[in-house]
């Protein structure tokens, strides 16, 4: 398994600092990305075998990039919204990212949002495909567990993920479609390409999608979580549950449309405060009781992978003392400081 993490560049004030190119730069021994704004980095780990190796290696790339950032005189924040500053960013000079920013105008330039992509080995796009169809009735939990947007540009929003709001204005994401093979998903991605929606098959946003090269699946629903414990928590809890769907083998169920269009919905709001939905049974249900039946789903997995005590003592703390979106909320309702409470230290 792999991550990627977007994190978020500001002055010593918090606003966004369009400095990224100069900290990457500065870096060296891990692999840093430039983003689509110049406020934004991106990290990405190497591929780990366990849960233990994927902590160390996003805890160094953090501190060593937030080390980078502090010698230019900005902070590094891991918040997958700006907490305040303005909406209108300035986007990043590659020939790509201002191609972008000619063909869809203030939506790309509004676009400094940070999300965390994991990445799992399967055996081929087939299997890619059939891994999304059966991940498909867990990816509002998954957001929900990682939600940190809740506070954007000095306002309470009202949502625990504000990020997921904006990213939905984008063609191509969102909840995947239901698949019957990686020949639909192909058809689909070429009639988008076609109706000229997206530019290239590296715009397929939705929310899980097979690489284009490699035999692996990308999951892509989360804010970038608050915490390195919550980013392995994400990671720990896809691995099994691709796991999972390789393991049954099967095409994986398919739901209602808008029965998932709700529980995404009530997950970007409430996160893990409110109710959302057994998507299975379009029945609602507190998020303690959605996550305890993700954990039950994958908990043959996670005793392969001997992670169980892991993810439910991470989720229970998160229950127990917040995610970041219910941090940050609780910094702001107080006048605690907001930047202090999401910078990533070293």
């Amino acid at each position: 398994m792999g991550v990627e993490e977007e994190l978020l560049l500001v002055s010593a004030t918090g606003e966004p600092l369009p400095r990224s190119k100069a900290v990457a730069d500065e870096v060296s021994g891990i692999d840093v990305e430039l983003e689509l704004t110049r406020a934004q980095v991106e990290t990405n780990s190497p591929v780990c075998e366990t849960a233990d190796e994927l902590q160390t290696q996003v805890a160094g790339m953090r501190a060593k990039l937030a080390a980078a950032a502090a010698e230019h005189g900005g902070r590094l924040l891991a918040v997958a919204a700006p907490p305040t500053g303005q909406a209108v960013q300035l986007v990043t000079r590659k020939p790509r990212y201002l191609e972008m920013e000619e063909r869809y105008g203030l939506l790309t330039r509004e676009q400094a949002v940070c999300g965390c992509h994991v990445h799992i080995d399967v055996p081929d796009k087939e299997a890619a495909i059939r891994v999304s169809n059966h991940l498909r009735p867990w990816l509002p939990s998954l957001l929900a567990m990682t939600a940190n947007s809740a506070i954007y540009l000095g306002n309470d929003t009202g949502f625990s993920s504000w990020r997921s709001i904006m990213w939905s204005r984008w063609p191509c994401v969102g909840q995947p479609p239901y698949f019957e093979s990686a020949e639909h998903y192909d058809k689909l991605v070429k009639t988008h390409l076609a109706a000229g929606t997206i530019m290239d098959e590296q715009m397929v946003y939705w929310d899980v999608r097979p690489s284009s090269h490699l035999p692996t699946v990308e999951i892509r629903v989360s804010d970038v979580p608050l915490t390195v414990d919550e980013t392995v928590l994400l990671a720990t809890v896809v691995r099994a549950l691709v796991m999972t769907a390789l393991e049954d083998g099967g095409l994986g169920p398919e739901l209602q449309p808008e029965v998932l269009r709700a529980a995404y919905w009530l997950a970007a709001r409430d996160g893990l405060t409110g109710d959302n939905l057994d998507v299975l049974r379009a029945e609602p249900m507190p998020m303690k009781q959605v996550q305890r039946l993700l954990i039950d789903h994958i908990r043959p997995a996670l005793e392969q992978l001997d992670e169980v005590e892991r993810v439910e003592s991470t989720i229970e703390r998160l229950f127990r003392e917040g995610n970041g979106a219910v941090r940050q909320r609780k910094a702001f309702r107080e006048g605690d400081d907001l930047i202090a409470l999401t910078e990533v230290t070293h």
